[in-house]
């Protein structure tokens, strides 16, 4: 029943079940892990990383166990720095070919062990299905590296500063390591050594090209505000909102609002639990925290229930709602690809970003219609091409 995958690449076949590695035929009863690992995708396989919510092994150590545990993942660092003084490629080699066979053994079974453990002692969450896919999802990505071309940015490096912050993007990792359970609502984050998609200046993306020959981005058009009006069951504005704020919601005192001045009162107001900036009660806090706030919880539409102090449940309940529902697309638009060249080729918070060859452009109108309608309402969506990922012009269907 317990097993654990010996390395997490799709290419590397390998488990460990009941004091025995496999690396030819995959033995029967491959049914609970730790984690999800590339080369043993069975929709029956159930993983406890998922129902413990993201912590380590350590975090969920028996105390039977630890002692075991910390001596045994002493010894799997020891082998993981060697290799990196050789300057081994770890996306380029098996890690069980790289590792004494009794020491993998060791640390398996107890890594068995502590899955069984938490299989014992910890819930499946409501959002379980969700995670499971979502986790498949991002592995995909976290194995596809990202394609760094200089050769049309000599001019960014004229800055001594530039200069440093592009080095060491370039002298870093090339692959996009997200992080599931790295914010309290669910909102993607990266793990550490991570490509770092989500925080590098955004001028920088520049030396980022596509695989293929093309970035196609579709982004939501103001993606919390449309989710407030969703979850109250109001009507989506198919322009733009915050001109349509500006147009219906706002008032703009002696001085006429401009989109930017709309989009900053806005948030002020989301992100502010004491803010009146927005006086209306089509935007009503209330009614929404009446609803999903229940004994110092927030209760999502996606499933997820996190504790949070009232003051922070309406940005939780509106921020948390939005980021399932960009990851909920995605994966519908990776289904949709799974025969194509095109893939996703990352997410930047509500944008995603797909890396498409020439010859699937007329996939665009049915992914945009895709991510558009989403499990709570039609978004409006923002389409942009381009050739690096920073130089994004207007695409009109």
């Amino acid at each position: 029943m317990y097993f654990q995958t010996l390395d997490d690449k799709t290419e590397c076949v390998g488990v460990y079940k009941d004091g025995v590695l496999h690396f030819d035929e995959m033995p029967a009863d491959l049914e609970r892990t730790w984690r999800f690992g590339g080369s043993v995708g069975s929709d029956s396989v159930e993983y406890a990383w998922l129902r413990c919510g993201g912590l380590s092994l350590q975090e969920v150590c028996p105390e039977n166990l630890l002692e075991r545990y910390k001596s045994s993942i002493q010894k799997m660092k020891a082998f993981h720095k060697s290799f990196r003084i050789a300057k081994l490629d770890f996306n380029e080699h098996c890690i069980f070919d790289l590792i004494p066979q009794d020491s993998l053994m060791e640390f398996c079974e107890i890594k068995n062990q502590i899955t069984e453990h938490v299989f014992d002692n910890y819930e499946k969450p409501q959002n379980y299905d969700f995670l499971v896919d979502a986790s498949k999802l991002l592995h995909a990505m976290r194995h596809r590296s990202v394609n760094i071309d200089i050769s049309d940015c000599k001019s960014m490096f004229t800055s001594t500063n530039n200069r440093l912050g592009l080095k060491k993007i370039m002298d870093g990792s090339k692959y996009i390591d997200y992080n599931l359970f790295g914010t309290v609502t669910g909102r993607l984050s990266t793990n550490q050594g991570s490509f770092p998609i989500l925080t590098m200046k955004k001028d920088f993306r520049r030396i980022i090209k596509p695989h293929n020959d093309w970035f196609i981005s579709f982004d939501y058009n103001a993606a919390e505000p449309r989710t407030i009006l969703s979850l109250l069951g109001h009507e989506q504005p198919a322009t733009d909102i915050h001109q349509w704020n500006i147009d219906h919601i706002l008032e703009g005192g002696d001085e006429p609002l401009t989109r930017e001045s709309a989009k900053t009162l806005f948030f002020g107001w989301l992100y502010n639990p004491e803010s009146n900036a927005i006086k209306s009660d089509y935007y009503d806090r209330k009614i929404l925290l009446d609803k999903h706030y229940v004994n110092g919880y927030i209760k999502t539409p996606f499933g997820r229930s996190i504790e949070v102090p009232e003051r922070k449940a309406f940005n939780y309940l509106i921020q948390s709602t939005t980021s399932d529902l960009v990851i909920d697309r995605a994966l519908e638009v990776s289904k949709m690809l799974s025969d194509k060249k095109s893939f996703i080729s990352h997410i930047i918070h509500d944008e995603m970003v797909l890396d498409m060859p020439d010859d699937e452009r007329y996939l665009i109108p049915r992914i945009k219609e895709l991510f558009a309608n989403n499990k709570l309402d039609k978004y409006v969506v923002n389409l942009q091409a381009g050739k690096n990922c920073f130089d994004l012009g207007e695409l009109s269907l």
